[in-house]
This record gives C-alpha cells, sequence and structure tokens, in this order.
C-alpha cells in the first residue's frame, strides 16, 4: 500500500515536471500584463492581436496548408507502399523494413541537412516546394509502420477469394483490402498530419525567403524578446497537437481491442 503511494507521488511529481512549463506559458497567455513576473488579470487581448498579426496569419496559412497536403500525399504513397512490403518476400521485406525504419531513427537535424543539400544539388528553390517534399518525405515511414500491423492480421484468403470471383487485382485491393486497413489509414493520416503540424528542424532547413510555418515563426519572434502573442500562439499549437494525439491514441486503442477480440 505504502508502495503504492510512493509510485504514485513519483509518477505525479515527473508528469509535474514535464507538464509545469507549458502550464506556466497557458496561464500567461491570459496575463493583461506584458511582464512575466506579475499577474495583471485575465485577458484574451493576445489572442486577438495574434490573430490579427499579419506574420502570424501567414505562417498559420503554410502551416495548415504544408500539413495538409503532406499528409494526403504521404498517406497516398504509404498505403501503397505498405501493401506492397506486406507481399514482400521474407528477406527483402526485412530489408526494405529496415530501409524504412532509417528515417525515423535519424535525428530530425540529419534529415533536414540531407533534404536542403538534396534540393540544392538538383537546382530545386528552396521554398513552399522543397518544404512540402520535405514534409511528405518523413511522414512517408510512419504511415507505412502503422498500417503494416493491420495488414499482417488481415486473412490473405480473403484477397485470393476476391480474385477467383474475377476481380481485377487493383479492383480487389480497393474494395477488399482498402475498407479493412481504412482505420489505420485514417490514423496514419492524423499521425503524419500531426508530426507536419509539430516539425521545426526540418522545416527550418528546407524552407526559403517568404515561406514559413508556425513553429518557424515562434523560433523567429523569441530570437526578438519573448511576446505574449508567443505565449498565445504555442498555446493554440499546443492544444492543436494534443487534440490530435488524443484522437490517434483513442483509434489506436480501439483498434488494439478489436484486434483482441478477433483473436480470441
Amino acid at each position: 500500500m505504502v508502495k503504492r503511494g510512493i509510485e504514485k507521488i513519483y509518477l505525479g511529481l515527473i508528469i509535474l515536471f514535464l507538464y509545469a512549463p507549458i502550464l506556466t506559458l497557458i496561464v500567461f497567455s491570459f496575463n493583461d500584463s506584458k511582464s512575466r513576473a506579475k499577474w495583471g488579470g485575465f485577458t484574451l487581448k493576445w489572442y486577438k492581436n495574434m490573430l490579427n498579426d499579419p506574420l502570424i496569419s501567414k505562417s498559420l496559412y503554410y502551416t495548415l496548408a504544408i500539413a495538409l497536403l503532406a499528409s494526403v500525399i504521404a498517406t497516398i504513397i504509404g498505403t501503397l507502399a505498405a501493401i506492397g512490403i506486406h507481399v514482400m518476400r521474407k528477406k527483402t521485406k526485412s530489408l526494405v523494413l529496415n530501409v524504412t525504419y532509417m528515417p525515423v531513427l535519424n535525428p530530425d537535424i540529419v534529415t533536414g541537412i540531407s533534404l536542403m543539400l538534396f534540393f540544392v544539388a538538383v537546382g530545386l528553390k528552396l521554398g513552399f516546394t522543397s518544404m512540402l517534399i520535405a514534409h511528405i518525405t518523413f511522414n512517408i515511414p510512419y504511415v507505412i509502420l502503422n498500417i503494416l500491423p493491420k495488414l499482417s492480421s488481415l486473412n490473405k484468403f480473403t484477397y485470393e477469394a476476391a480474385l477467383d470471383l474475377g476481380a481485377h487485382p487493383m479492383q480487389a485491393i480497393w474494395k477488399v483490402i482498402i475498407p479493412e486497413i481504412m482505420p489505420n489509414i485514417i490514423t496514419g493520416f492524423l499521425l503524419a498530419f500531426t508530426l507536419s503540424l509539430d516539425d521545426f528542424v526540418i522545416s527550418y532547413f528546407t524552407t526559403g525567403s517568404g515561406v514559413t510555418n508556425l513553429s518557424i515563426t515562434i523560433y523567429t519572434m523569441t530570437r526578438r524578446g519573448i511576446k505574449p502573442e508567443i505565449n498565445a500562439l504555442s498555446t493554440m499549437l499546443f492544444l492543436s497537437v494534443l487534440i490530435l494525439l488524443l484522437i490517434i491514441n483513442n483509434r489506436t486503442e480501439k483498434q488494439t481491442k478489436k484486434l483482441g477480440g478477433s483473436n480470441v
């Protein structure tokens, strides 16, 4: 009993240590005073100023545009790639999976610099297109790794039965396989969108003049001094990512329970 109480206290201290700075940021985003040393009353003016700021509005547009486009394209490519990897022979599949894991394990700064050098080498001007390609590139592995477990749990005879009944291979994939893995495809899309929304390092190295996302804008604003608008902007970004992660975790938990029930 005492041991369990100590474990709960220890867990509580860890959570407090991790989230106390974020809670402080959220609280001060509603502070009427520009000073971070005193509380001047509750206000929403920093959120209003943030929405009226042309730099932040422009950054929000690029953030959402790139995140949405990158997530859709990465989900399509990742889904097709996952299906292709699933039907490979064991040795080839193992090799391709190891290659797929590399971008996930690579430090972001290595991926960012590598992509920047590649874009410069091929003569692609850094800007919207280069950042979009970069986001698609680092999102694809997450989509693949999210869909593969579901493919492994499917009954392979269902696909073969569709072929025996006269379906074309692409028709069998579209009408049999895709509906079965659709929950994982949606989860992969949400995960890709979250990662794209939150990325800074890779975006910083692959962007060009006039194209910035919210993470880069926040970094640029902090170099000039912390403004209350940054607190409001960071709070909005944190809550957006938190909501998406909760949705992803909820969907993953439902899929796990469903798989557990089907195995029984």
